[in-house]
């Protein structure tokens, strides 16, 4: 492996060649078929754009990490739209470009916090509305929900299919919190370990 510099040593686990295999075939899918849904019904003029870039950031939590929170059904479909229309609102508040984004960026982290849609691409879908020009002013109030919370369904509605035909598990369930298995008064095991402060 080659050397690094401390601060940009990876951390990330490694995945396997066919979880990377999968990654790439399930994004190159679902990107490139909500494009075409999306083509079919609404055309492919300069008025709408097919797919907003935030999908694709989209795809690389759904496909490549699937488990992670911030890959679910309702951080996908929730964060990228709640954050679209924080954008537009914020656009339409603020005269200046520059200060629109930074505050529509926060706005949107805020938003999603508080409706536990936390969706890193969220951000971009912000930003998007912020700077989106013509295409985006054109479509106003709209435009939250169509392209971006169409996009975002259809993406998601894929990548469900997309999953279980892998045999994957999706959405993440959190496994149950132990239980005392013998029926006793006890705490479970995982609970028991390490120091208390009776013990001290």
């Amino acid at each position: 492996m080659p050397h690094f510099p401390k601060l940009f040593q990876p951390i990330l686990a490694g995945a396997t060649l066919r979880e990377r295999a999968l990654a790439c075939v399930g994004a190159l899918v679902g990107i490139a078929l909500t494009g075409l849904i999306c083509g079919y019904f609404f055309g492919a003029g300069p008025e709408l754009p097919l797919i907003v870039a935030p999908m694709g950031a989209s795809a690389v939590l759904l496909f490549a990490v699937p488990a992670s929170p911030l890959a679910q059904p309702w951080s996908i479909v929730g964060g990228n739209t709640i954050s679209a229309l924080v954008g537009v609102l914020t656009a339409r508040v603020i005269g200046d470009p520059v200060i629109a984004t930074g505050v529509g960026v926060a706005l949107a982290i805020g938003a999603m916090s508080l409706t536990r849609c936390l969706h890193p691409p969220g951000g971009a879908a912000a930003l998007t509305a912020v700077l989106g020009g013509p295409v985006v002013a054109s479509w106003g109030l709209l435009f939250p929900l169509v392209p971006v919370a169409l996009n975002s369904l259809i993406l998601l509605g894929l990548g469900l299919i997309f999953h279980k035909l892998a045999r994957r598990n999706y959405p993440h369930v959190v496994p149950p919190a132990p239980v005392n298995t013998h029926a006793t008064a006890d705490p479970p095991p995982a609970e028991r370990v390490g120091f208390r402060e009776e013990d001290l």
